[in-house]
């Protein structure tokens, strides 16, 4: 991606392992005189004056089980035009799995933090995700999830995808809507248009 599109600014979290695709992201990133934002659970990081960025997740202390994927950056986008209105809210969160989501349940128990209108459905809707206590402090109304169509993986699951709709939740795939592109207008409200070929 960043040898085709012009990229101002990476946001890269704490690595728990060196391998040689990061050597090359790290080479291309040098090269290409690209911005690195360095996140961890905390940070905000500001776009303009209404839209931020959360970050959840990782912490300084990472998951050592499947150490790429559990350490995602889970980061809730956060859009609010006014204090009088609630914030529109997208939570991102990688690939991770039950470990890292059972990690985000206990640090932010008794708050909204996980709360989104909308979730980026974690490792494309596997099995090792989205599991019940998560998907219940999310409470997203929209979920996306991206996933190739007939791959091999089985993915989404179909327990997932039952979590998901018992709380009444909207799922868009990529594999059946191609293309997925969300228009938030200075409301807060959200349309979605899908492109399949």
């Amino acid at each position: 991606m960043l040898e085709k599109i012009k990229v101002k600014n990476i946001i890269i979290s704490k690595q728990g392992k060196d391998s040689a695709n990061l050597q090359k992201l790290l080479t291309l990133i040098k090269k290409l005189k690209t911005n690195v934002i360095k996140v961890k659970a905390g940070d905000k990081i500001q776009i303009d004056k209404n839209s931020y960025f959360k970050i959840l997740f990782p912490q300084d202390d990472l998951i050592s089980q499947n150490i790429l994927n559990n350490n995602s950056i889970v980061a809730k986008f956060c859009y609010q035009k006014n204090l009088k209105t609630n914030p529109f809210t997208i939570l991102f969160t990688g690939d991770i799995e039950e470990i890292a989501e059972n990690r985000l349940v206990e640090l932010y128990l008794g708050t909204t933090e996980l709360k989104a209108d909308i979730l980026k459905v974690a490792h494309h809707g596997s099995k090792s995700s989205s599991t019940q206590s998560f998907i219940e402090m999310v409470k997203p109304k929209i979920a996306l999830i991206g996933v190739g169509e007939n791959n091999h993986f089985g993915h989404p699951n179909d327990g997932v995808l039952e979590r998901l709709k018992v709380i009444g939740t909207r799922i868009y795939r990529t594999d059946r809507s191609g293309e997925i592109i969300l228009n938030l207008d200075y409301k807060g409200r959200v349309r979605i248009k899908e492109f399949i070929e």
